[in-house]
């Protein structure tokens, strides 16, 4: 079914949002200040360079699909859902919001003129809480109507390249809407309904930092494969190809793999390895800021799990873990062995059950370790997992098996959990873990 959308802003998001949408079938009005670009788009010109754009404008402007103004008074009144999708560059104190506030007290302003519902969509890139605790007000005050009853706002980011923003659209991977209530998504969702691409519904706040997230993410991978490759090549190897092994692995390497928060990374190798890695760099003459920022990172980790068990106020503590990993009985490295260390020294009374740790059964370098952190570890630990539970007023989660799941789920009234896996956010474990080394 035919939308009617109004779009904020004819840059690079905007002309393109507008455009593709048009082309999905959906009645389309650009707005903007610049008068030069409401007149080319006007004249079934693209008003910014991008490939398979002026087509894309020709064709829905032609079509009658695709208007455009610099009234957003008379775009709101004309439409049913209202995209921003303004700049918002960084100045000295920051990411610069003037242009969302000002479309979003235009778009309330409309509102005050129009009966019926009406959905504001942020499209702009904004830090989270922008659309909640900017955007939602502004539009308040100006239209006098109530957020979630006479107009809803959502966060639609976009995932779009400067050269390739029209395929991007095309062939997008998800759709992500943060709305304020369902009712708020419901109109946006529908825009895709018949398309290949799959749509998501969040929250407002996830919406926008997913952004931020994507970037971020996009530009650590350009740094590390940066990195390795000039390290590649000061040591004689090609670069590109050690790039490309790594690449060929998609169980690991290029995979949902490890991108769940939870505890730090442990065990043997993966530790060693990056320090080695470092050092190699240094020998070499090479500045290596992501490789090295590495460790720290993992280290001011395994501090903010200490302070959130601090936080809890518990003093006699129940450790679901012990080994750096399930299936394993390596403590090596482990960020609960650590953990367990610091709060003893700390005062606090810890217990630990770990279906694989047994003091009696540890060998080699592994029990020498275990030995030197815990002299006392066979007094520490417990049994039986559901028993330990039973003793403490805080159960501490290091490590996602079926097994702490159930221990977890039937503890007693009262046992606090301090969850350091993200039980919540992981699928059940069909088995032992697949992390670390």
């Amino acid at each position: 079914m035919s939308a009617r959308v109004s779009v904020f802003g004819l840059g690079y998001v905007g002309s393109v949002s507008a455009a593709c949408l048009a082309e999905a079938g959906h009645r389309v009005i650009g707005v903007d200040i610049r008068a030069e670009k409401v007149a080319a788009v006007g004249r079934g010109e693209a008003p910014v360079v991008e490939p398979g754009l002026d087509a894309l404008v020709a064709a829905a402007v032609a079509a009658g699909r695709l208007t455009s103004t610099s009234s957003g008074h008379e775009a709101v009144l004309a439409s049913d859902l209202s995209l921003i999708c303004v700049g918002t560059p960084r100045d000295a104190a920051g990411v610069d919001l003037r242009a969302v506030r000002a479309a979003a007290e235009e778009i309330g302003g409309a509102l005050r003129a129009k009966a019926g519902y009406h959905v504001v969509v942020v499209r702009s890139t904004v830090p989270p809480g922008t659309s909640r605790g900017l955007v939602l007000p502004s539009v308040e005050g100006a239209s006098g109507r109530t957020a979630g009853r006479g107009f809803g706002v959502c966060v639609h980011p976009e995932f779009l390249r400067e050269g390739s923003a029209v395929e991007d659209v095309r062939r997008a991977a998800r759709a992500v809407v943060g709305e304020l209530d369902a009712a708020s998504g419901e109109p946006l969702v529908a825009l895709y309904r018949g398309l290949a691409t799959p749509t998501i519904r969040t929250g407002l706040e996830a919406a926008e930092l997913l952004k931020y997230a994507d970037n971020a993410w996009h530009a650590l991978k350009v740094c590390f494969a940066n990195e390795l490759g000039s390290l590649a090549t000061r040591l004689g190897v090609d670069g590109a190809a050690l790039l490309d092994l790594l690449r060929r692995d998609t169980r690991l390497n290029l995979s949902g793999a490890y991108l769940t928060p939870g505890l730090p990374f442990g065990g043997s190798c993966l530790p060693k390895d990056v320090r080695a890695l470092g050092e190699l760099g240094r020998s070499t003459g090479l500045s290596l800021p992501v490789l090295d920022a590495i460790l720290p990172s993992n280290d001011a980790h395994l501090e903010r799990a200490l302070a959130r068990v601090r936080a809890a106020g518990a003093r006699r503590l129940g450790f679901l873990g012990l080994a750096f990993k399930p299936g394993t009985d390596d403590v090596r490295g482990s960020p609960a062995l650590a953990l367990l260390v610091r709060l003893r020294a700390e005062g606090y009374a810890v217990r630990v059950h770990d279906v694989e740790v047994a003091a009696g059964r540890l060998l080699g370098a592994n029990r020498a370790f275990l030995e030197q952190c815990v002299p006392d570890l066979e007094r520490l630990v417990a049994a039986d997992a559901a028993a330990l539970a039973a003793t403490v007023e805080a159960l501490v989660v290091t490590q996602d098996t079926a097994l702490y799941r159930g221990v977890v789920r039937a503890r007693p009234p009262g046992v606090a959990l301090i969850d350091l896996v993200g039980l919540d956010a992981r699928p059940a474990p069909p088995g032992p873990d697949a992390t670390g080394c």
